[in-house]
């Protein structure tokens, strides 16, 4: 445990720091909200039917701004051949930075998500259920994301080649998510789509950090 605790306040220091941390990520979030308005009219009827799948989206978008750092920098100077020779296993090394890239950007950004979709008209009723599903949208988007940043290690506009990688592994939570959102809000059932949203992320948490390892060892050999 105190070598995972290390590890987590280690990540979770890099991801705070690491090109503003939350501010990017959270300021990039209430732009998109700012805009929507902008873009399809003020008419609170209308903003009112897409708040929520607006909000979603945006949490998916935002999520991708830090993913290109998350092992770009170790990998550039020298600390993830040092990572990947320690006494910890990869794997939880690779976890680890996602869980600090988590609580580092998708906390924060499901602290806004509530306020952001409340802003644009949804109920302040949908409130705990946008927050609930942007907590765990953010840990499935951070584990499936780490996965297309260790794959594009290396590579020019890593940048660029994670989103290509990324964005198809984001449709599901975003799918499932949205789901449960509407349902909720038109008083249909909604714990399918949660179910479903909640199974996505324990997957991405199972099955992201082997994925991770064997890019990385792939990247550095």
């Amino acid at each position: 445990m105190s070598r995972l605790s290390a590890l987590l306040g280690r990540e979770t220091v890099l991801a705070w720091g690491r090109g503003g941390g939350p501010m990017v990520t959270v300021g990039f979030y209430a732009g998109v909200a700012t805009l929507l308005p902008l873009a399809i009219g003020p008419e609170p009827d209308r903003l009112r039917a897409v708040a929520p799948g607006a909000a979603w989206v945006a949490l998916a978008l935002a999520s991708l701004l830090s993913l290109d750092r998350l092992f770009e920098r170790d990998y550039e100077d020298g600390a993830l051949d040092l990572l990947t020779l320690s006494q910890a296993p990869l794997e939880l090394v690779c976890a680890a930075k996602c869980l600090g890239q988590w609580i580092a950007t998708g906390a924060p950004l499901a602290l806004a998500a509530p306020l952001a979709a409340i802003a644009l008209g949804a109920p302040t009723s949908l409130a705990p259920l946008i927050f609930a599903c942007a907590l765990m949208g953010g840990l499935a988007f951070a584990f499936t994301g780490g996965i297309g940043a260790a794959l594009s290690l290396g590579a020019r506009r890593g940048g660029l080649l994670t989103a290509v990688i990324v964005l198809p592994l984001f449709v599901p939570p975003v799918i499932f998510g949205g789901g449960a959102l509407d349902a909720f809000a038109t008083g249909l059932p909604w714990k399918a789509g949660f179910a479903l949203l909640g199974a996505y992320a324990a997957a991405a948490l199972a099955l992201g950090p082997l994925a991770m390892a064997a890019a990385c060892r792939n990247a550095l050999s």
